[in-house]
């Protein structure tokens, strides 16, 4: 996956890409024009909020679904990015393909996979994908079915999977809106946590990464002044829409985000890994689509409860 790179980022950044993430320079104003160039190849159709929202997608399924992927993140203490990425390829996954109507034990495959995606990308310890299925999983699957769920949202997802999200730009809007002073530990922590609550609320789905993470940067920085909001947003306004971010702002004003969804196992991320989640992304698969129907072979074993039960 890192052996093609975009050409134009090797411009944009100088040194040793082998290098601890600690050691990279702080985004550029022209690096981060670049990934706001490139965010939308890591977001959902434009209809899934739509298909969300009119009951085409089951939304008390998701949100369950959603608060098993935060359980298992929070048993094996994967970091809020590993989080974010798993709901990230669960989201687009679903928007581009069609599952069987008969789908609870498709859904739960899905889920591992994605976690399992994310875990390997992100995570310096990762546990065996059949490992995931922690306590209280619905389902049980056998290795070799979840390795194949896994390779069916590679090749749908077109290996985009280091993807564009709110935590490659969140240091870079706090650091403009706050006078060119770097966040605090505290400040970080309060921003995490918000894009991490951003995850469960569909509506936050219309909004583009930076959006949402120029609307955390300033609800963080500049709390309820309305006239500092103002001033914020007029100094993002080269890198992002002034009335997306603003109707962002709102929201997180009217939502209930800083709750205990993945709170537990929160933590600040690194230093900026914007370069990477652009340079590392491969476009080698751009031409193959993935498939648009599940393999006839991905078949779900039911725990020896759920055997009981029936």
């Amino acid at each position: 996956m890192l052996e093609n790179v975009y050409d134009d980022i090797h411009t944009l950044f100088h040194g040793d890409h082998q290098n601890n993430q600690q050691t990279m320079p702080f985004q550029s104003d022209d690096c981060v024009a670049l990934m706001i160039k490139k965010e939308c190849e890591y977001m959902c159709c434009d209809d899934y909020l739509e298909k969300l929202k009119n009951g085409e997608f089951d939304l008390g399924e998701r949100e369950q679904i959603l608060d098993w992927i935060c359980q298992v993140h929070s048993h094996f203490k994967f970091g809020p990015l590993c989080l974010y990425l798993s709901v990230n390829y669960l989201d687009r996954f679903l928007s581009v393909f069609e599952l069987p109507e008969e789908r609870a034990w498709t859904m739960q495959l899905l889920a591992i996979a994605c976690v399992s995606i994310a875990a390997k990308l992100e995570e310096v310890e990762v546990p065996l994908s059949e490992d995931l299925q922690i306590e209280g999983t619905q389902f049980e699957f056998e290795a070799s079915t979840i390795q194949r769920m896994e390779l069916v949202v590679l090749k749908t997802l077109n290996w985009r999977m280091h993807a564009i999200t709110p935590f490659s730009f969140i240091d870079y809007f706090i650091k403009k809106i706050n006078g060119d002073q770097i966040a605090s530990t505290s400040t970080m922590l309060k921003a995490t946590n918000l894009i991490i609550g951003t995850l469960k609320g569909i509506h936050f789905l219309e909004f583009k990464p930076s959006e949402i993470a120029a609307a955390v940067a300033i609800y963080v920085v500049v709390k309820n002044k309305t006239n500092g909001i103002e001033k914020a947003i007029s100094t993002l306004t080269q890198q992002v829409q002034k009335d997306k971010v603003k109707k962002c702002v709102d929201l997180i004003k009217e939502s209930s985000l800083l709750s205990d969804f993945g709170a537990s196992t929160l933590m600040v991320p690194p230093s900026p890994t914007g370069v990477w989640d652009v340079a590392s992304s491969s476009d080698m698969s751009d031409d193959d689509s993935g498939p648009r129907s599940l393999d006839d072979g991905l078949v779900a074993k039911r725990t020896k409860m759920d055997e009981m039960n029936e």
